[in-house]
């Protein structure tokens, strides 16, 4: 009796709404804004990849530097970037999360450069706007093997020395 008690519990709290944090239709709408805003990247669509931030959002780039607010700095870099063309990023895996209430959720997604093959993560946070998902913050990162980060670190800080006495 203990036992069908145990398991009648263990049912209830996996089926109960309060008690879970998936939103299958949500999590489907993130994949297609991320998959849209890499898209209209790569096709230096500017007015479509902008418009998936909130009119708030932050984009973080691999530069050390990098933190660009949506307006106007971000705006205005992009505009010029795609003016020659845009970047192609192509996501091999995202994992979602969402909060309780589910009107924010947060990711990462391990995409591949398609020009010269470098590895990026992209990470984030997205908030739903009038019904609609938006990128709030995202940031992009190199990925780079643990073995060979002492190695990647010295030529950051040598480059980083070597702008600094110019």
């Amino acid at each position: 009796m203990k036992n069908i008690l145990v398991i009648i519990m263990g049912v209830g709290l996996m089926i109960n709404p309060a008690f879970s944090q998936s939103f299958p239709d949500d999590e489907k709408a993130i994949i297609a804004v991320l998959d849209d805003f890499h898209d209209a990247a790569a096709k230096a669509d500017k007015n479509r990849y902008l418009g998936h931030f909130t009119e708030d959002g932050v984009f973080l780039g691999t530069d050390e530097w990098e933190r660009w607010p949506l307006h106007p700095d971000f705006t205005d870099y992009v505009a010029m970037r795609f003016e020659n063309g845009g970047w192609s990023y192509h996501s091999e895996k995202k994992n979602i999360n969402f909060s309780k209430d589910g009107t924010i959720a947060w990711f990462d997604e391990t995409s591949i450069r398609n020009a010269n093959g470098a590895r990026f993560r992209g990470s984030g946070v997205l908030e739903k706007v009038d019904g609609t998902w938006k990128i709030a913050h995202y940031v992009l990162s190199f990925l780079v093997y643990n073995e060979i980060g002492g190695e990647v670190g010295r030529i950051i800080t040598a480059e980083r020395e070597k702008r600094a006495k110019n």
